[in-house]
């Protein structure tokens, strides 16, 4: 398994190099909807890959939409340096870890709070919203009204 995880870090970062080279991202519409990556992170290599949506924004300084659902890994999106968030949006929280197995993995959710601006994350602590498996919901608006994200225009 940590093969094929260093096997996919490794890929995400030739593509970021070699497409930033060429000018071009290597995802070229920058929003959770263009992506489909608004339903989480099923495994490590998915886990990996919005990781790697991270960098790759946050090194381009490129707009990056948060216009849809998002829940689980997706909410990691807010820690892109020049994200904006649709008041439309939803955004659900819940502790990392596997919905098939019903396991928590405190290591998956701290990589998810550790992303969230303070303000979010003494919020999303303070209500135990990573505490278990359950999804609690979140608007886009009260994500810019209440935390200070910016809006989508």
């Amino acid at each position: 398994m940590q093969k094929f995880q260093r096997l996919v870090r490794a890929l995400g970062v030739l593509g970021f190099l070699c497409c930033g080279l060429a000018g071009q991202p290597a995802y070229a519409d920058g929003s959770v909807s263009s992506l489909r990556m608004g339903y989480g992170a099923p495994d490590a290599a998915a886990f990996a890959r919005f990781q790697n949506v991270i960098q790759q924004y946050n090194a381009s300084g490129e707009r990056f939409r948060i216009d849809s659902h998002c829940q689980s890994a997706c909410t990691m999106f807010l820690s892109i340096r020049n994200v904006c968030v649709a008041p439309g949006a939803t955004l659900l929280f819940h502790a990392g870890g596997s919905m098939q197995k019903g396991t928590i993995s405190p290591a998956y959710t701290e990589q998810m709070r550790s992303t969230y601006n303070a303000a979010l994350r003494q919020y999303v602590t303070d209500n135990h919203f990573m505490d278990t498996l359950a999804f609690h919901p979140i608007s886009g608006r009260e994500i810019v009204k209440r935390f200070g994200y910016p809006a989508c225009r």
